[in-house]
């Protein structure tokens, strides 16, 4: 089966008029026409790298008219602005601003995407809603559980559908693994996952505290977060070392192949959560994520292990970001650039290279910092995306889907920092017969930022 027969007749977003439609007009990943149903009003909160990439890959697969963006830097902001005119049919500059709430009050808007740091998540997904847009928001959903929690409760009272940016869900080559292995019987009995992170990606620099440049507002930046000294710009990735505003490597690579796990054997809420690390070799850094680090996720005859360390070799050069299905008949590897399936025994191996699509979308190779290899997917997300807002149903990567894979990451490390095994209950909301576990499912804010909660919305 090819990649265009999954795309057309096996995808379940390709439904009715809108399948018809791509069908038609489009044909598999040429969007020679624009997606006709309007031209969409957009706004974007967060201008870096990835809030510029995922709304660059919406504007290549329908009419947009980008109206309105926020950033805290001035210059990110303004050159964010410089770039969208050039790249948006109309031309127009969009309207620039610092604070997201002033955009969204004066803005009528039909999608916001959202690529803020993580801490930023579900205040803003909130308030998106609230003024009546849908929502892209990237991965994790929130920082802690109970902003979760807020979130989904905030979907449901305002109806608004929300794609969270976990893309693995719309994969081409990691559709055709699904459909063509693990669905088609080739593993058998799947009994282990293993799932990996091996990139030396932990920041290990000491940079001096500084003066805040003028162009920045870091109390707005900070928000509900705790308010740390200075010392240097944080939105160019120096924010990840931190656990003040995110949830370490768990919560920004682990997610990824946890959910495409999740999204490939129908797993929903793990039975137990355990979890162990630390940093253990990079200590002369200011960064206080680990750098070393196992998760246990136990569902019923099946662990999902993850393990992620910053420094030495990976297990398999071939994949030190990825995850790894065992089955009784063979073992499934997969990673955003490729996938292997080895049988057991007698059968035939097949190796299969991620799609690029350099030729028709030649602008990409002009875009800095794009992952050419994660283009695809991200565009075929925005059309599951546009799609799912048209139909009035959940998008591949939902907000529950996006909750769930996004607060097991968190409570993981709430199981490391106790040392002991979680069990959530997503009915009542807490950590089963653990009241100091449940009560980490919350951070506190800084004032004068209220957090969110579930029966806010109910």
């Amino acid at each position: 089966m090819k990649f265009d027969s999954i795309y057309i007749n096996r995808r379940h977003f390709l439904r009715g008029s809108f399948a018809a439609l791509v069908a038609s007009s489009f044909g598999f990943y040429g969007f020679d026409l624009m997606y006709p149903i309007r031209a969409y009003r957009v706004g974007l909160i967060g201008c870096g790298w990835y809030g510029k990439s995922d709304l660059f890959r919406l504007i290549q697969v329908t009419r947009v008219d980008v109206i309105s963006i926020c950033d805290v830097d001035q210059i990110q902001l303004q050159e964010a602005a410089q770039l969208i005119q050039q790249r948006q049919v109309s031309k127009k500059t969009p309207k620039m601003y610092v604070e997201y709430q002033k955009m969204l009050e004066e803005n009528e808007l039909d999608i916001v995407i959202i690529g803020t740091p993580d801490h930023w998540h579900a205040l803003q997904a909130i308030a998106v809603m609230q003024s009546g847009a849908h929502v892209y928001l990237q991965k994790p959903i929130s920082v802690d559980v109970v902003e979760g929690e807020a979130v989904l409760a905030a979907a449901k009272k305002y109806n608004r559908i929300v794609q969270v940016g976990l893309q693995r869900r719309n994969t081409p080559h990691l559709i055709e693994a699904k459909d063509q292995i693990i669905d088609a019987g080739l593993l058998g009995a799947i009994s282990h996952v293993e799932l990996c992170c091996y990139y030396h990606m932990r920041n290990l620099s000491n940079p001096p505290e500084q003066p805040i440049p003028a162009h920045l507002d870091y109390e707005l930046w900070t928000g509900p977060a705790p308010l740390r000294p200075y010392d240097g710009i944080p939105h160019r990735g120096w924010w990840r070392a931190f656990m003040e505003y995110g949830n370490g490597i768990m919560g920004d690579m682990c997610v990824h192949m946890f959910d495409a796990t999740r999204w490939m054997l129908d797993l929903k809420w793990p039975n137990s959560i355990t979890s162990q690390g630390g940093i253990y070799v990079q200590k002369e850094a200011k960064s206080n994520i680990t750098d070393t680090q196992t998760a246990v996720f136990a569902y019923d005859n099946l662990n999902c292990v993850w393990q992620h360390r910053t420094w030495g070799t990976p297990v398999d050069p071939n994949y030190p970001w990825a995850f790894k299905i065992y089955g009784e008949k063979g073992t499934l590897a997969g990673s955003p650039m490729q996938y292997d399936f080895l049988p057991h025994g007698n059968g035939k191996a097949v190796h299969k290279k991620c799609l690029y699509e350099r030729e028709k979308y030649p602008e990409d190779l002009l875009e800095k910092d794009i992952e050419l290899h994660a283009a695809p997917a991200t565009r075929l997300h925005m059309l599951d995306f546009l799609s799912s807002i048209e139909e009035k149903r959940n998008p591949a990567a939902s907000l529950l889907e996006g909750h769930i894979s996004s607060a097991s990451c968190i409570m993981a490390n709430i199981a490391m920092d106790l040392g002991r095994p979680l069990k959530y209950n997503p009915k009542e909301k807490h950590i089963d017969g653990d009241h100091e576990a449940t009560k980490l499912l919350e951070r506190p804010y800084r004032a004068p930022w209220k957090h969110p909660y579930a029966e806010d919305f109910s």
